[in-house]
């Protein structure tokens, strides 16, 4: 039997890392340590994150036509993860996310290119394929109109969506409930809802929480799913990680808190590598840590 259809709509971007002793100041040049080039945008990084745990996986987005373009579709495209119509736009850049690390903090500058590009026309274009899903899985950087778009489709046609509203932008309470699952983190939670305990869409979130799990409500009370304690190396890419984990479980049939439970251990991988991608367990990989982690008890 075929497994269930993830469909991810989302970002892909080219994360340019430059790590340096000291931030420079206006007007300042300064030397760097080193640069690399690492594919990302919480689109592909969700996506390959399904990929990786076992899902059947089709990805949704665009690229620019540039060199970038061709090595984001390959890095998909190497995952097994079956790509529709990841088109590059004419005369656009891929997105990009320009980031300079140093002493431990950052700043980055995210230029989105050919994502602005995954607007409704173009998804509208894709219907069919869409309607083919068991389970879609957005975030927010691609624009909000196609984010609307989706969550009606998707609603009309019964097929469960998981939003991930990062980075935190507003929508309707109209286009909320008509998400099956909201995942923020705190900080987008109390941004995006205030008093999560009092909203319509109560019951749909799940909040990831970092090293303390995530919470989901119970009755009247949000219920924590602790994680798991582990060395940390680097987080980037935990929140796309549980996401991408998160949406294969519920796709194997878990129930809500054995799919946080395993989303949880996914990110608890994903945290002991640096990069985003590059963190992101296998399914023999979390196999093997749930294993283990029984074997202690």
């Amino acid at each position: 039997m075929e497994k269930p259809l993830i469909t991810v709509i989302g970002s892909v971007n080219m994360d340019l890392v430059t790590n340096t002793n000291i931030f420079p100041t206006q007007g300042e040049t300064v030397i760097g340590d080193f640069f690399k080039t690492l594919p990302g945008g919480k689109g592909a990084n969700q996506a390959i994150a399904a990929a990786r745990l076992g899902g059947r996986v089709q990805f949704i987005g665009r690229v620019g036509d540039d060199s970038f373009g061709v090595e984001l579709k390959k890095v998909l495209n190497d995952e097994g993860i079956h790509l529709i119509n990841v088109e590059p736009v004419t005369h656009m850049s891929s997105g990009v996310a320009t980031i300079i690390l140093s002493e431990g903090d950052n700043r980055i500058i995210v230029t989105p290119g050919a994502n602005d590009y995954v607007d409704i026309e173009y998804v509208e274009r894709l219907k069919d394929q869409i309607l083919k899903s068991d389970l879609v899985l957005v975030q927010f950087e691609i624009p909000l109109e196609t984010i609307r778009y989706i969550l009606t489709l998707c609603k009309d046609n019964d097929i469960p969506v998981i939003v991930n509203p990062a980075p935190a932008r507003q929508l309707e309470m109209d286009d909320w409930v008509k998400a099956t699952y909201i995942t923020p983190n705190e900080t987008e939670a109390v941004q995006l809802f205030g008093d999560v305990k009092n909203q319509p869409i109560s019951k749909q979130l799940i909040i990831t929480q970092g090293s303390e799990g995530a919470s989901f409500l119970v009755g009247e009370t949000f219920k924590q799913i602790p994680t798991y304690k582990v060395p940390v190396t680097d987080t980037t890419g935990a929140g796309d990680t549980f996401n991408g984990a998160l949406a294969v479980a519920l796709m194997e049939g878990l129930e809500l808190a054995e799919a946080i439970k395993f989303a949880n251990g996914a990110a608890a991988l994903s945290v002991q590598k640096l990069g985003a991608q590059t963190g992101m367990p296998t399914r023999e990989d979390l196999d093997n840590f749930f294993q283990k982690r029984r074997g202690l008890t």
